[in-house]
């Protein structure tokens, strides 16, 4: 069983930043694409970021140029760094690993970001 904790989320100001944290409960993170989701109040969820094993990124259209996902899987660790922060970004923000093999997915329990004035 992988366990996923984020932390990091909080209120912030139109315009302000946050760095989201996950922390990964696993032998050997790289073998995971790990995913950025967010899901605001009565919408699904949707994907914000992925990166993969090799550092690939990919990136949902309202977060280019804004956030930025990464990974240290010596630590077993994953990252969002959210810049320029919109009122449209507030959400419960969520960290999916996905197996490569075998497609297992997890997921945290999520951390709650809110952008207003």
């Amino acid at each position: 069983q992988v366990q996923l904790v984020e932390s990091g989320g909080g209120w912030v100001q139109p315009g302000g930043s946050l760095r989201l944290s996950c922390a990964a409960a696993v032998s050997v993170l790289s073998i995971y694409v790990m995913g950025w989701y967010r899901q605001a109040p009565g919408e699904q969820r949707e994907l914000v970021a992925l990166i993969t094993n090799s550092g690939t990124t990919n990136y949902a259209d309202s977060a280019k140029d804004r956030f930025t996902i990464s990974r240290d899987n010596a630590k077993k660790m994953v990252y969002l760094q959210m810049n320029s922060l919109k009122p449209e970004d507030t959400a419960v923000y969520y960290c999916k690993a996905t197996k490569i093999i075998g497609r297992s997915e997890y997921w945290g329990q999520g951390t709650q970001v809110t952008v207003s004035s």
